[in-house]
This record gives C-alpha cells, sequence and structure tokens, in this order.
C-alpha cells in the first residue's frame, strides 16, 4: 500500500497537468503551442538545465557514467528500432525516429524531480540532453532525408549542457541574484512542458490506432529491455539506474508529430503511435516506477 501510494504522488502531478492542458483545449480556450514550446525549448528548458547541473552535488563520475550508458542505449536502439521497421515493412521516415525518441522532456524531467529530487533531476537532464542531441541530427535527418549538426549547435539546451557541465566540472557558480533569476525561468519549464502536452495530444488526429497500439508496446518493452540491461552494464547506482529507464521508457513525444508533418512525412500515423504511447504511459510508467524505487 506504502509503494502504490509513493507511486501515485509521483505520477498523479504528471498526468493532472497535462490533464489541465486536455481539458482547456475542449473547453474552447485558445492556446498557442507554437509559441510556448518556443518559450519552453529556448528559455526555460535550457535555464532548468544549467542551473540542475551547476548545482548538483553528484560525482562528475557517476553522471558521466550516465552519460555513457545514454548514448550506448540509444545506439542499441537505433540499430534495433532499424531491424524492426525494416523487418515489419514500416517506412523509415515516418516509424523509425518515433521508435527511437520518447518524451524524456515534457514528461521524463518531471518524473525523475517528482520521485528522486534535485538528484534525480540532475541525472534526467543528462539523458535528455542527449536524446535531444541525437533527436536534432539524425531524428531530422532521418524524417527529412538530410539534416546537419549546426542545427543541433544552433539549440540552446545544447549549450546550457555543455555549459552546465563545464560549471560542474570547474565548481564554478554563478552570482546569486543571477542564479535565483535562472532558477525562476527554470521553473516555468516542467508546468509548461506539461500542459502542452495535454494541449498537444488533445488536437491531435490519430491514424491507424491498432498498429499504433502495437507498435507502442512493442517500443516500451524494447526500451525498458535495453535501458534496464545497459545501466547494470556499466554498473549505475539505484537513482541513476532508475532515471537511465524512466527517461528511455517515456512514450513518443509530440515534437515526432511536428517534424513528420513539417517534412512530408505520414503524420497521423505518427499522432496515432503519440495518443496511444501517452495514454498506454499512464498504466505502465507507474509499474515501472514501483520496479525501480
Amino acid at each position: 500500500m506504502n509503494l502504490a501510494l509513493t507511486v501515485l504522488e509521483i505520477v498523479a502531478p504528471v498526468f493532472l497537468l497535462a490533464g489541465i492542458g486536455l481539458v482547456w483545449v475542449k473547453a474552447g480556450f485558445e492556446y498557442r503551442v507554437q509559441f510556448v514550446t518556443r518559450l519552453a525549448m529556448t528559455l526555460s528548458v535550457p535555464c532548468l538545465i544549467f542551473t540542475a547541473l551547476m548545482q548538483t552535488q553528484i560525482d562528475p563520475k557517476a553522471l558521466a557514467a550516465l552519460a555513457y550508458a545514454a548514448v550506448a542505449a540509444y545506439a542499441v536502439l537505433t540499430v534495433a528500432a532499424f531491424a524492426l521497421v525494416r523487418l515489419a515493412r514500416l517506412e523509415t521516415r515516418t516509424y523509425l525516429a518515433p521508435l527511437i525518441f520518447g518524451n524524456t522532456g515534457n514528461i521524463g524531467l518531471p518524473l525523475a524531480l517528482f520521485a528522486f529530487g534535485e538528484t534525480g533531476l540532475s541525472y534526467a537532464v543528462v539523458v535528455f540532453a542527449i536524446m535531444a542531441l541525437w533527436s536534432f541530427t539524425f531524428g531530422i535527418w532521418v524524417v527529412a532525408g538530410g539534416g546537419s549538426v549546426t542545427r543541433a549547435l544552433k539549440e540552446p539546451m545544447v549549450w546550457a549542457t555543455l555549459l552546465g557541465g563545464i560549471f560542474l566540472w570547474q565548481g564554478w557558480q554563478t552570482p546569486r541574484w543571477l542564479t535565483n533569476t535562472l532558477e525562476l525561468t527554470g521553473q516555468m519549464a516542467i508546468p509548461l512542458m506539461l500542459i502542452t502536452l495535454g494541449v498537444a495530444v488533445a488536437r491531435l488526429h490519430p491514424g491507424q490506432m491498432s498498429r499504433a497500439v502495437a507498435l507502442s508496446v512493442v517500443k516500451m518493452v524494447l526500451c525498458v529491455a535495453v535501458a534496464w540491461g545497459l545501466g547494470r552494464v556499466f554498473a549505475l547506482d539505484e537513482v541513476a539506474f532508475a532515471v537511465l529507464v524512466l527517461q528511455v521508457a517515456t512514450p513518443v513525444a509530440v515534437t515526432s508529430f511536428m517534424l513528420a508533418e513539417k517534412y512530408g512525412a505520414d503524420s497521423e500515423a505518427v499522432a496515432g503511435l503519440v495518443v496511444a504511447s501517452t495514454l498506454a504511459s499512464v498504466i505502465y510508467l507507474p509499474l515501472i516506477l514501483a520496479a525501480v524505487l
């Protein structure tokens, strides 16, 4: 009973805030997803990442071990997802990226924070940054048929991660007045991302739902197996291991739908994956959380 209550206390804020976004849209209120997403990804999330890394008390070696494990996990997932897409004769541009990349920002960061506090958040931003870098390069290349490393270098999140890592490594701290400003700005990120997730899901027009449900289950099993195995291989500590599994196992991100729509892939099929995997995560994320607590 205590474990169930703990899990409920962790996951309830995540899905309730997403639910607020869904109800907001259904009530007919205006919500500019593009503006809010840009505000979050270019300002509040980078501030959150930078301050979380700068102020973490985690041993840099432990963060490095998690980074290596995350890189290995996404490398294995890329190969496995490509093999799955080929065997199932699915369109690579439509299905490969969603099967690799999860919603490590909107869902993964708040889950790690609520479950493991600031330590969990510090670990989670490392996985999030690695996923984002791979998504901005390889992910866009897959969907668009071409890409550039320079796009990733233009993302504020990448620079926030690099600067945060340097400050952590050198033991530097920004002046208190600046730290307070950055922290306050970063505190917007999690509620903004969760509400926006609910809004985006409410506006999607999913297609091919039977296939989406099946692929969502396969993605979940594959992601958990890869993250769990590599977490043990790299001998991560308990919190880092739990964060890696949760982050890699998050459902398909709404950004996958946005990229599919922008570059002419089958956006309705991707929307189906987003909706099916997000709804399924209401069930499987609490179970994963209970297993790693």
